[in-house]
């Protein structure tokens, strides 16, 4: 399944795509323990807080981000919360290198997502990881940080 992945850059059209759940026996299979394997290998190799499926063009909804307890996958997200309250702060994204700007994103919120033992997890962030999650969630949508900068 998994071979070398590359990140696609902003304007390859497929980062407009939308990544299709994965069912339960995809979700424990082998074939996406090693692609979740991959992608954290890219992720880390590149010194990104987070990468998309979507972003190494497989059309599915997974996830993964860096945190301080080591990284953590999100397979079949759904966030379920997000607060009233929003703050500012700094992006920057490996599908489109060299801007970085301003996005408002919600400063807490729920998450709802599936592990790679198939067990439903629920997770509350605030902050920094509330921002990392939200966009690599919008990746999952076909949504870069650069569509929010008209928004601020």
């Amino acid at each position: 399944m998994v071979k070398s992945l590359k990140i696609i850059t902003y304007p390859n059209p497929n980062l407009r795509l939308k990544g299709r759940p994965l069912t339960q026996e995809e979700i424990i299979s082998p074939e996406t323990k090693q692609f979740v394997n991959e992608l954290s290998k890219k992720m880390l190799k590149e010194d990104g807080l987070g990468l998309a499926a979507t972003q190494v063009d497989r059309q599915f909804r997974v996830f993964v981000i860096n945190t301080p307890d080591g990284v953590q996958e999100f397979i079949n997200p759904e966030i379920t919360y997000r607060s009233w309250l929003k703050e500012k702060g700094e992006e920057g994204c490996l599908s489109v290198p060299g801007i970085f700007d301003y996005v408002k994103r919600h400063r807490k919120i729920k998450i709802k997502y599936f592990n790679l033992l198939g067990e439903q997890k629920i997770l509350k962030a605030r902050k920094m990881l509330a921002r990392v999650i939200q966009h690599e969630y919008d990746h999952l949508d076909g949504i870069l940080f650069i569509d929010k900068l008209a928004k601020k």
